[in-house]
Order: C-alpha cells, then structure tokens, then sequence
C-alpha cells in the first residue's frame, strides 16, 4: 500500500496553467500518481495508509526561496519554522558573497565576525567543516528543509588574498579559480557576490569574469548582490548582464530591488534592460521579496576603505576621531558605496537586532544620526542590523510581474525585530499580492515560486506536481493564506498552510510543526 493520498486537492501544478481537481498518491517520497477529478469520475479511488482530505485547500509544490541567509539556522534550529510553515521546502544559502565555506581556520574566524548580523556568531554551534563538501555533508545530518548553496565569492577572496583592497595576482586568480571549481565539484549550484560588500568588492570585473567562467563550465549560475542599488542601480545591473555575458555564465540578480528616492518609479527602465537582454540571448533571472524596506548590518552602510583589512580594523578606524569623522562625511554628504553611493538618511536606518543583549533598548529605533551610529557600531563590535526603509511600492509591484522573476526571502533570522520577510514573504505573496490585491493570479504566483526557480537551480524533478517527482509539497487554504509576520510582531507564524511535506514527510502537520527533519542538501546537477 502507498504512503499518502491527498484527496480532492485544487492542484496548482506550478506551471502556470489552470487548476484542477485530483486526488495526489505520494509513496516513498515521491509522487507516484495523480487522479484527476477521481470522485467526478465515479472511478476507484486510489487508496493509501494515510488518507487526507484536502477540499477546499490548494496543493502546489514547495516553494523555492531562491535568497535565504539560513546557513547557521539550519544547524542550530531544528524546528526552523520559520521557513517551513511558510512552504518553504528548499533555501538556496550561501548569499552575498560571505558563507562558512570554503575556509581555513583564520578566514572563518573573519567570516564569523563580519556577518556575525547576519547569523549570529556560532558560539553554540561545532564549526567542523572547511570544504563547501563537508558543510553539505553537515547539512545532510538531517535538517528541517532541503538546501542549495553557492559558493562565495567574498569569502573565497578573504581565503585567497585576504581583506585588502587591491587587485589580486595571478597566482592568487589561480587560486580562487580552483576554490570555486572545488566547490562546485563539491555540490555547490553556483557563486554568489557581495558587491556592497568586503571583501567581494575589491573584486574588478575581470576577476569576477574569469571566476564565473568557472561556474559557466560547471553548469551553474552566478548569482550577486551588485555594486548598487541606490545611485546608479540601473548601470550596476547592466554590468551584471555584460560580465555574465562575457563570461557564458548564467545570471540571478539578487534581491533585484530599486530603492532610494532616486529610483522611485524606475522599475520599468530595469525591466526594459532585462528584456533587452533576454531578447539577446542572455540566461537571467531575478528574485524580489515583497516589501519595500531593506535590510542588512549597519556595519555594511559604511564606506569600503573603511572596512579594508576586516572587522577590527574597522573597529580601529571607527575609535579614531580622525577616521571617524571621514567616515561621516563619506556617509552624510558624499553618499557611502556602501549606502549605494545615496548620503545616509539617519531617519530612515531602524535597529533590528544587536549582538550584546545589554544594547536591547536601541532595538526598534530609528537612528537620530552619525554619533549614536558610531557609538553604536562599537559597543556592538558590528554585530547590529538594522532596516532601511527606502523601498517604493510601485517598483516592488513591477518587477514580480515579470516572466523571469521568482521569489526570494532574504531573510536575516537573527535579531530581536528582524524583518518580517524572514517569516513571511511567501504567503505574503499568496494573501496580499494574489487574494487582496490581484497584481498576479495565483497560477502565475505559485508558477514564481516553484518551478521557475527549480528551473534555475537545475532540478529536473523539483518545481512541478508530476508523476515522478519529489513530494516537496505544500497544502494551502487560497482565502486565509496570509503573512502572520508584522513590523510590529516579526516572528509571528503565517496562517493557512495547515500541510508542508519534504520528500513525502509531514514537517507541518494540521498547522503544528512535527519533529521530521526530511531536508538534505540539494546538490549540483552535473552538465551532461
């Protein structure tokens, strides 16, 4: 007898087409038949150990979070509830150029203090990998949903040439070649950059060209957070589109937002690019979470010859009058390229979260200006993050509508108030942008959401509900699906996803998470 039949589903299969009405069988974490219209049918109905009424609800496959900052949550919360009972059954991790691996031990201890906002420092956590295969052999010890991970590029350079901002020699391109070749050997699906941030950044396009001539070669994708997405977003995504061009190398903008006032309503010039590009014959795609502010460290906002040399020596430079006060003027008048070339506007920087507990009364507030940043940044060691409410809702609106769009989370888990996208950016997509507001029906939406990125990722048996395919699957109520999450209460839980199977195992169960850790790492398609 099979494991499950989930009867009577809307099945919305994640190809965009129609709905439709079957009974779904799952057996050995496959789905291995679909009935449609079974009781219309007057047919016999298929039978299975487990049997779920699933009238009224939706049936689509798992959702994709194609920006995920999960890398140490996933070790360390088994439950992670975050993301699966929001749908989520595969993260891609790994992002913004700065990850756990490949490194030694002196380049992981600089990793862990520069994204210490991201993910926390890790002090609770056995830090018994180096290579890009060994963290995924860590993930395989069970964890609650499946994981992508791209190599990163920033911390290759950190391993290779260190946090200096120069170019770097042959011998050392020779290097992070071979890393990133390693590491998609490994299992790796691509390579991600930080272009906002150190030591990514230092990276000219030549270096960035050969490197993802490497991914090129393998099959994958690069996927960065470009040099700007503030004062002059429009020609940091047209490099992208000419360097991964050059290269023969796929593309996946990340996070592919317009912000600052200087972009309000620009979205359809940076549509226009893309179709201009895909028109050419270039291999794009994007991800967008749907809200209007950032998010990121505060640590990140500030100039890249201040962050030269890695955590403490900004620190130094941050205690030094003199630097300091370059600092300043770099952020407040000349406009940071780590606030993306845009002065800072104080008011609109809010505390999320803090690495030293006794700093939690800042959590929640906006910054009221340079000095309270500084002194700040110090006594946190670089450890706070903060949202920077500088999103237009109109832009947000545009680029999901588009044909190459998908949907990505980035999503900081740590922090007292994060931001609400890491609890909520999928069925915030499914109640807000679907149900109340129309801008896509749901077929289109789930089609974002599902197979376009597994489509991406190079995942022949993933995205789709099909015979034959993984039940990663998700179970959704169309008219209550909505973002718990809130400014106000970030960690609060979605409603109406009441079933989230990972390879055919509950993981949400009638709306309660149960202790099934089915996640693996999702590895490498190899090129044929």
């Amino acid at each position: 007898m099979q494991d499950l039949v989930i009867r009577d589903a809307d099945v919305v299969d994640g190809s965009g087409a129609d709905s439709y009405r079957a009974d779904v069988v799952v057996d050995d974490g496959r789905i291995v038949s679909i009935v449609r219209e079974a009781a219309a049918a007057g047919c016999q109905r298929p039978a299975a150990m487990r049997e779920l009424d699933a009238e009224g609800l939706v049936l689509s496959p798992g959702f994709v979070d194609m920006h995920a900052h999960s890398d140490l949550a996933l070790l360390r919360d088994p439950d992670h509830s975050a993301k699966a009972a929001q749908g989520v059954t595969l993260e891609v991790i790994g992002q913004d150029g700065l990850s756990y691996a490949p490194v030694d031990d002196r380049t992981l201890a600089e990793v862990r203090r520069a994204i210490t906002g991201w993910n926390g420092h890790g002090d609770d956590l056995d830090f018994d990998w180096r290579s890009v295969g060994e963290y995924l052999d860590r993930l395989d010890r069970g964890i609650a949903v499946n994981a992508a991970y791209l190599v990163p590029q920033g911390t290759v350079r950190a391993l290779a040439v260190g946090w200096e901002d120069r170019e770097a020699t042959p011998q050392e391109l020779a290097r992070m070649r071979q890393l990133v070749a390693e590491g998609l050997e490994q299992g790796a699906v691509g390579m991600s950059s930080g272009l906002t941030y150190t030591p990514g950044m230092y990276a000219e396009d030549t270096e960035l060209t050969e490197l993802c001539r490497v991914v090129a070669s393998y099959g994958g994708y690069y996927c960065p957070h470009h040099r700007s997405y503030g004062a002059g977003a429009l020609e940091a995504y047209a490099e992208m589109v000419a360097l991964a061009r050059e290269a023969g190398c796929a593309l996946h903008l990340a996070h592919a937002t317009m912000n600052f006032g200087v972009n309000e309503g620009r979205a359809p010039e940076l549509l226009d690019l893309l179709d201009g590009a895909l028109a050419a014959g270039a291999d794009v795609s994007l991800d967008t979470y749907p809200y209007t502010p950032g998010c990121t460290t505060l640590a990140a906002l500030l100039p890249s010859w201040a962050s030269e040399g890695g955590p403490e020596a900004v620190l130094a430079r941050l205690a030094d009058e003199e630097s300091a006060e370059r600092i300043r003027h770099d952020l407040e008048v000349t406009g940071s390229d780590g606030c993306h070339g845009v002065p800072v506007a104080w008011e609109t920087v809010e505390i999320s979260g803090v690495g030293d507990p006794a700093l939690a009364a800042h959590v929640g507030r906006r910054l009221d200006g340079w000095p309270t940043a500084r002194r700040l940044l110090l006594a946190d060691r670089l450890g706070t993050t903060v949202l920077q409410h500088v999103g237009h809702e109109e832009n947000v609106r545009s680029i999901m509508r588009h044909r190459v769009h998908t949907g990505g989370s980035d999503g900081i888990l740590q922090g007292t108030k994060p931001h609400p996208r890491a609890y909520g950016t999928f069925p915030h997509y499914l109640g807000h942008y679907v149900r109340e507001l129309g801008v896509l029906s749901l077929e289109e939406c789930v089609a974002h959401l599902t197979s376009r990125p597994a489509a991406r990722l190079r995942l022949p048996d993933r995205g789709l509900v099909r015979e034959g395919h993984r039940a990663d699957l998700v179970l959704f109520d169309p008219r209550t699906v909505a973002a718990g999450s809130t400014y106000e209460e970030p960690r609060k839980l979605p409603t109406g996803i009441p079933y989230v199977l990972v390879d055919g195992r509950f993981v949400i169960d009638d709306g309660r998470r149960t202790d099934v850790l089915a996640g693996r790492s999702v590895r490498r398609t190899p090129v044929d």
